[in-house]
């Protein structure tokens, strides 16, 4: 695909010209159109270079999703700043060691998240933090007066609304500094410039509607010539999408809010995931897609509004983050039809967010289980533990090269070296490839067990568990027993289910699997921590036993 050479701030530029007075964010209440964001976002970046800030500065955001975090994103962007997202419950410890790493020198923070950051100030590099609230989300009028910081709304309120020159180096200025999920280990900074994520924000984007990416007489980027109306009824300039995926996330970033707003997509923003509110404005806003993690979806599929809320406006359904169950994904086609395009995709911080997906067009070949094919200009290949290639249908590590593929991590050359060699990424993540290219996530490499010798791939176990009468939740991890190294322990949400007949559902999974893969221990349990992005934490898990 032919990519233009243009940054971050060009997919707002050229979607608040093009789509003008349409409402890209819907926040309780508040709209704010395309034009609207375009104008603050620019603000924003005067008011940032106004206080020395551009090229090369890091700028964290310390916020739940909210009109403020799209106009403070867009707003670094355009300055020529550098973006780092900060998960607004992260403990003053955790955020002070991520801030510091991230040598970030400006902070736009929540107030109720605020004093975990004023904790551990002194020991950042941040010159000025600015705050907001739900209250001022709603109310732009409205003003604050944080201790030690400014009124996120009065630090740009007089500022020009055109947006600023800036010369930006899109292959070398970073867009993003993002840090890595951190279920499996410490978080490291990962290095994305403007080229990585207008890179990857086009192969999706474009795979999704059948479009090709064009500039505007102003060099703002846009999306012409969509596919046909058969293959993708949902059309530029008439998307509605409610938003749960935090932006402080990459599929929250690049997925959740660069895409939407690139296809002329309304967001309705929600705070936090409940299932009512969530499936009450689906219906109300008439949402035509719904995305997130494999959780949202187990949630929504157990909550008895799912079954009567008139949800025909949907038309896709995508998910990421870890695998989506076969049993999950056969549960939603029976109760939004069987037309109903369900498209899951893999990827990880380090390749900005995706490297695969399956094909949006109506007719095309989706296989449940797969995470599809690579996107464009994308190469995957699956090696073993010496990283030689490995034959079609054999399980072996994933491996990425394509142009969204991280520069590298922030100040940590040895682990840049090992994930990073003769341009391939390696994931870390267990795959096999079919005959038609499709990948299929077996597990990550870490999440592996080993018992005598033999491996033990948790995501097997689960997918049996979760074809189980009653369970709607499932989570396997090694317990450490020095005579055969790992011992598959069960964590399972089963509402009503008693202890006699948690025996019995291992029974009817072990039934199905070689002797050495059999669960040792199911522990029945009120639900499975997640992270922010969806993702199940395991370390958590590993920990209680």
């Amino acid at each position: 695909m032919n990519y233009p050479e243009v940054p971050v701030g060009a997919v707002l530029a050229g979607s608040a010209r093009r789509y003008g007075d349409r409402v890209a964010v819907h926040y309780y209440g508040r709209d704010l159109t395309y034009a609207q964001l375009f104008a603050r976002a620019s603000a924003f970046a005067h008011a940032l270079r106004e206080q020395g800030v551009g090229r090369g500065d890091v700028v964290a955001i310390h916020l739940p999703n909210c009109p403020q975090y799209a106009i403070a994103y867009y707003g670094i962007q355009l300055a020529g700043a550098t973006f780092t997202p900060a998960n607004p419950l992260l403990p003053p410890a955790d955020l002070a060691a991520q801030l510091a790493d991230a040598g970030a020198v400006a902070l736009v923070s929540w107030e109720a998240a605020y004093p975990a950051f004023a904790a551990v100030r002194d020991q950042t590099r941040v010159k000025f933090a600015l705050v907001t609230n739900r209250e001022q989300a709603v109310d732009p009028a409205v003003r604050l007066t944080p201790q030690g910081a400014t009124d996120f709304e009065e630090f740009h309120a007089q500022a020009p609304t055109e947006p600023p020159a800036v010369e930006i180096d899109v292959h070398r200025d970073l867009a993003h500094l993002a840090y890595t999920g951190g279920t499996t280990g410490r978080s490291k900074g990962v290095q994305l410039p403007h080229r990585n994520v207008v890179v990857n924000v086009l192969q999706y984007a474009v795979a999704g509607s059948g479009a090709r990416p064009e500039l505007d007489d102003q060099g703002g980027l846009v999306l012409a010539d969509q596919g046909p109306a058969e293959e993708f009824p949902v059309r530029f300039g008439t998307g509605v999408v409610v938003n749960i995926t935090p932006w402080f996330h990459a599929m929250g970033t690049v997925g959740g809010l660069n895409i939407p707003l690139l296809s002329g997509t309304t967001s309705v923003l929600h705070e936090r995931f409940d299932p009512a509110a969530y499936l009450a404005d689906v219906e109300r806003f008439g949402a035509t897609s719904m995305g997130g993690a494999p959780p949202l979806y187990a949630a929504l599929l157990r909550h008895p509004d799912f079954a009567t809320r008139d949800l025909s406006s949907v038309r896709a359904l995508s998910s990421g983050a870890a695998p989506l169950p076969v049993e999950l994904i056969e549960a939603l086609q029976r109760r939004l039809g069987e037309d109903l395009v369900i498209v899951e995709g893999y990827g990880l911080t380090e390749v900005t967010m995706g490297a695969t997906q399956n094909p949006s067009a109506r007719s095309a070949v989706r296989k449940a289980g797969s995470v599809g094919p690579p996107v464009a200009d994308t190469e995957v290949r699956i090696v073993d533990d010496e990283g030689n290639p490995v034959p079609t249908g054999t399980e072996g590590e994933v491996c990425i090269r394509g142009p969204q593929v991280m520069v590298g991590y922030k100040d940590r050359p040895e682990e840049t070296a090992t994930a990073l060699r003769e341009g391939w990424l390696h994931t870390g993540d267990v795959g096999v490839l079919d005959e038609d290219g499709y990948l299929r996530i077996v597990d990550r490499k870490k999440d592996m067990l080993l018992y005598k010798g033999y491996n033990v791939y948790p995501r097997e176990l689960e997918e049996l568990l979760f074809r189980q009468p009653g369970v709607v939740g499932a989570a396997v991890v090694g317990r450490p027993d020095v005579n055969v190294g790992e011992l598959p322990v069960a964590f399972v949400v089963a509402p009503g289910r008693t202890e006699a007949e948690a025996a019995e559902l291992m029974e009817a999974v072990n039934a199905q699997v070689l002797p050495y893969k059999r669960l040792r221990e199911i522990r029945l349990v009120d639900e499975i921590p997640v992270s922010a992005a969806g993702k199940v934490l395991k370390r958590e898990l590993r920990e209680r036993l």
